[in-house]
């Protein structure tokens, strides 16, 4: 295949996109999917403000975890699920898969006009789809995909229609209105980013002649701010008890990040895992596999900077000042730089030329090691359960067809670049496909087991908030609640408190009911243990256990000896 012909380069891109598409709705249903653990307070507060039939106030169990976000998130639950009728993953998340691919549409227009190619528009596409990050928030329930897009959306209009600028009114209004729905997903704090950079960019196309900026500009930032102000502001005059919201979202939620819980403000700046050096790494940790060419795109960068075209340049403010912005407050994440990386993404393709080949191969070879290491943890699964085939031989297949495409990449230079994006979306498909066996007839209860918990009171491990609300979708009709299992309790323990209970045992661990003779073993299913201790993860990296705590069997018990009463307002809660 000779890439170096245009139609046959945009003919391998436009299959790569379609392969994008698909991986990204692939497993969309599966409980195992790379996420953040806040999908699960947030499926818990849109499942109960749609059972109030009410879209305000939002609803919840959880103790301070109510009005943690704006209501559109919720709302957007209530309209996917039609008002928790379709209550599955699948439904919940599909809106989130449509804007990361809008985002991702909106990199591909500005790629094809930045560089009059539409080569560079679906390499600008795919480095964004292919960044871990873009796959681990942009597919779950959770605020970021749609955060993205509608904060980006008014620098997409800017830069794709120069002429925007020159609007006095109706742009800045319409960018407003874009803006507030950002605000109404995420947060009004987003306004601090949004105004440095509309002032920034504006500024800029003066060429930082203040004065004149002010004089003609300052009125459109003003304006969209206000605007997207006062649409955030509806949720406290819609709201029954705005007293509420400012106490808990405003107050909790906002001002509460800047509380450095312990250290100082100064000593939490400087160490630790929220310190200004671990957030400002997040530029290459949050790409994944594409962090070497991201690391190389900055030095690059740094040496053309005179070079740069104004394009360019405006999308490095952007990025400078959603890092600043946010490195203000004690508690930094990588999450918070989401909304920068379609401009690191479509800054990569501006540059994937002048980015070393070595940075590429870098990646490729890093991607190899982690479909190796997808194979080896395969191999030791089927082998820990051999009466089961886990595997059809289309995974293997995925494995070694990926692992081919990978090394060919790797030797021939022509393969690199067209070909370093499809293999790290490769790889992601590669650990969904691994992962669906815990979400197959395998991963979940059977019809009898489903049945015969429906209507009932069933306690499941929990270590994480609302993190019972996975039950719900493996056991539909059943009363979840969550013991904690940081406590560490034996089966025969919870045979004396639950009546009817799960429990996670090792894979290798016989015992089953054995130390509850009473017991009777409802259904079991195969499961993905996370968050796991400090001390096992050293266990697991040091000495090897990694399918001693890493997966696990999960067992429906019933104990006839379950003290329900006793212990239910002790233990329903301690996963609220």
């Amino acid at each position: 295949m000779k890439l170096n012909e245009s139609g046959l380069r945009l003919t391998w891109y436009a299959l790569a996109s379609l392969l994008a598409v698909f991986i990204y709705f692939y497993g969309l249903d599966s409980q195992h999917i790379p996420k953040n653990g806040d999908e699960y307070p947030y499926e818990h507060i849109t499942r109960l403000t749609a059972d109030s039939g009410k879209l305000l106030p939002l609803q919840s169990q959880l103790d301070n975890m109510r009005n943690t976000k704006p209501p559109l998130l919720f709302w957007q639950g209530i309209a996917s699920t039609d008002w928790g009728k379709n209550w599955t993953l699948w439904d919940l998340r599909y809106p989130s898969v449509i804007y990361t691919l809008l985002t991702a549409a909106m990199l591909f227009m500005l790629g094809w006009k930045l560089s009059k190619c539409a080569e560079m528009g679906f390499i600008a596409a795919l480095t964004f789809l292919a960044f871990f990050t873009t796959y681990r928030f942009g597919r779950p329930f959770l605020t970021n995909p749609p955060e993205v897009f509608w904060i980006f959306l008014p620098f997409f209009v800017l830069l794709y229609w120069r002429q925007a600028f020159a609007s006095r009114w109706l742009i800045p209004l319409l960018l407003g209105v874009s803006i507030g729905i950002g605000f109404l997903y995420k947060s009004f704090a987003l306004g601090l980013p949004v105004t440095l950079g509309l002032t920034g960019w504006y500024l800029h196309q003066h060429q930082y002649r203040v004065a004149e900026s002010l004089k003609q500009d300052a009125l459109k930032v003003v304006i969209a701010v206000s605007v997207a102000v006062a649409m955030f502001a509806m949720w406290f005059v819609f709201d029954p008890n705005p007293q509420a919201v400012w106490k808990e979202f405003v107050v909790g939620e906002n001002v509460g990040k800047f509380d450095p819980h312990g250290p100082g403000y100064l000593e939490k700046l400087l160490w630790g895992g929220s310190s200004i050096w671990s957030y400002a790494l997040a530029f290459l940790t949050n790409p994944g596999l594409l962090t070497f060419p991201v690391a190389a795109l900055f030095f690059v960068a740094y040496q053309r900077r005179s070079q740069l075209s104004n394009e360019e340049k405006l999308l490095w403010i952007w990025i400078a000042v959603m890092f600043l912005s946010f490195v203000l407050p004690s508690q930094r994440s990588g999450r918070y730089l989401l909304a920068a990386m379609p401009a690191v993404a479509l800054l990569c393709a501006l540059s994937w030329q002048q980015i070393s080949r070595k940075a590429f191969t870098a990646s490729l070879v890093l991607a190899g090691a982690v479909i190796a290491g997808i194979a080896y943890l395969a191999v030791r699964l089927q082998t820990e359960m051999p009466d089961v085939q886990l595997y059809p031989l289309t995974f293997w297949l995925l494995i070694a067809g990926a692992e081919i495409l990978t090394l060919l990449a790797i030797v021939v230079p022509a393969l690199t670049r067209p070909v370093v994006n499809v293999v790290a979306l490769l790889t992601l498909l590669c650990i969904a496909v691994f992962l669906r066996p815990f979400d197959g007839a395998l991963g979940n209860y059977s019809a009898e087991a489903r049945h015969y918990a429906s209507g009932k009171d069933v306690w499941v491990p929990c270590n994480f908030r609302a993190m019972d609300e996975g039950h719900r979708f493996m056991l539909p009709g059943a009363e979840i609640h969550g013991y904690s299992e940081d406590q560490n309790l034996p089966v025969s323990e919870l045979a004396t408190r639950y009546p009817l209970f799960a429990v996670q045992l090792a894979l290798n661990d016989s015992t089953q009911n054995g130390a509850c003779t009473a017991c009777k073993i409802i259904g079991q299913r195969l499961d993905i243990r996370g968050r796991q201790s400090s001390a096992e993860l050293k266990e697991m990296f040091l000495e090897g256990k990694v399918f001693q705590h890493l997966f696990v069997r999960e067992i429906l018990m019933e104990s006839p000896a379950g003290g329900k009463a006793m212990y239910e307002q002790t233990f329903a809660q301690m996963c609220r």
